[in-house]
């Protein structure tokens, strides 16, 4: 009988990044039941003048409305939730990776985890974000960066 040896498994350890202070929620998540809601039904926060936003939290996922006036300036910043934006109307500049991107209605912008980026509105904006998980800053209203 020939004895052989069997390969060890190495670990594979998965790098985690550190979050912005504010952006993940430390508590267990309620269980979202299910929603059926008109975006005139939830309440519009006004952050700035030229920004106003509302949103939808379900267990895993957010779905923000945003309302950008034109020349409205989103100051750059990085969490370490997955984002997508999806223009409906209007265009957003982004300064993201290194390059500017002009994201115009029908387009969508698919932005990493810890990315750092900026954006200005070129024209009246109507954008949909979507974030996994959860933006808890925006939940709990910590989000200076935006309130300026």
């Amino acid at each position: 009988m020939v004895k052989t040896k069997k390969k060890k498994k190495k670990k594979r350890t998965a790098k985690r990044g550190v979050a912005q202070k504010g952006t993940v929620s430390k508590a267990r998540p309620k269980k979202a039941g299910l929603q059926y809601l008109a975006w005139d039904a939830i309440e519009k926060e006004q952050l700035t003048p030229l920004l106003h936003r509302h949103f939808v939290v379900g267990q895993q996922i957010m779905l923000a409305r945003v309302l950008l006036k034109k020349g409205c300036i989103v100051p750059e910043h990085s969490h370490v939730n997955e984002q997508f934006t999806y223009i409906l109307e209007g265009a957003l500049k982004f300064w993201i990776d290194g390059k500017v991107i002009v994201v115009k209605a029908g387009e969508v912008l698919a932005i990493p985890p810890h990315m750092p980026h900026k954006a200005e509105a070129v024209q009246d904006t109507v954008d949909l974000d979507v974030f996994c998980p959860p933006r808890a800053d925006w939940i709990n209203k910590t989000d200076q960066y935006l309130r300026k």
